[in-house]
C-alpha cells in the first residue's frame, strides 16, 4: 500500500514537472509576441507618436490574435493535463511537438502584422496553417495519453470526446486553410467559430458526447 501511495506521488509529481515547463513555453511565446511588437512599432522620423500607430493598426491586430491564440492553446493544455494522471518518456516527446508550434507562433503573426493588407489571403493562410498544426499536435498528444492509459479510467468516455474534438479540428483547420485564398470574410468567420468552441473544450466535448444520445 506504501509503495503504491509512493507511486502516485511520483506520477504526480512527474505530471506537475511537465505543466511547469508547458507553462513557462507558453509564457515565453507571449513574450516574444509583445517583443515581436515593439519592434515593429517604431514611429518613423518627424511623424507624431499616435499618428505612426492609428497608420499602423496592424501589429496591434495581429499581437491580439497571436496573443488569444496561445491563451486558446493554453486552456485547452490545461484542460487535457487535468485528466493525465501519470507521464512517460514518449509523451514528453509528444507534448514537445505542441510546444513547437506553440514557440512558432510569433513568426506567423509577424507575417501577418506585416502583409495584412499587401497579400492578405496569404498571410491569413500561413497563420491559418498553424492552427492546423496546432490541432494536429493536440490530436496526437490526446490520442497518446488515451490509447496508453494515462488518463484516469473513470474518465476515459468523456475523454474520447476530447479527443474527438480535436480530430474534428484537423479536417476543419485544413479546409479553412484553403478557404483563405478563396474568401477571407468566410475564413474569418470559420476561425472566429473555431475560438469560440475551443475557448470552452469541457463544454463542446460534452455536448459532443450527449448528441449521439439524443438522436
Amino acid at each position: 500500500m506504501q509503495s503504491n501511495k509512493q507511486e502516485t506521488e511520483n506520477n504526480l509529481k512527474e505530471t506537475s514537472r511537465v505543466e511547469t515547463f508547458s507553462d513557462g513555453v507558453f509564457a515565453i511565446a507571449i513574450t516574444l509576441l509583445v517583443l515581436e511588437l515593439i519592434q515593429m512599432l517604431h514611429p518613423q522620423s518627424g511623424q507624431a507618436t499616435l499618428r505612426s500607430y492609428l497608420d499602423h493598426w496592424e501589429p496591434f491586430l495581429a499581437f491580439l490574435i497571436g496573443f488569444f491564440t496561445i491563451l486558446v492553446c493554453w486552456i485547452n493544455h490545461h484542460h487535457l493535463f487535468i485528466y493525465v494522471k501519470r507521464v512517460d518518456s514518449k509523451l514528453m516527446w509528444v507534448n514537445g511537438f505542441l510546444l513547437l508550434i506553440v514557440t512558432v507562433t510569433p513568426f506567423p503573426t509577424a507575417i501577418l502584422a506585416t502583409y495584412l493588407q499587401k497579400e492578405s489571403s496569404l498571410a491569413l493562410a500561413i497563420f491559418g496553417f498553424t492552427y492546423f498544426l496546432m490541432s494536429v499536435a493536440y490530436y496526437c498528444v490526446s490520442s497518446y495519453v488515451y490509447r496508453n492509459r494515462l488518463i484516469a479510467e473513470d474518465s476515459r468516455n468523456f475523454f474520447k470526446g476530447v479527443q474527438l474534438t480535436y480530430g474534428y479540428c484537423i479536417v476543419y483547420t485544413f479546409v479553412a486553410f484553403f478557404i483563405c485564398f478563396i474568401s477571407i470574410p468566410v475564413a474569418i468567420v470559420l476561425y472566429v467559430l473555431m475560438f469560440s468552441v475551443f475557448a470552452f473544450p469541457k463544454e463542446f466535448a460534452t455536448r459532443l458526447l450527449k448528441k449521439p444520445r439524443s438522436q
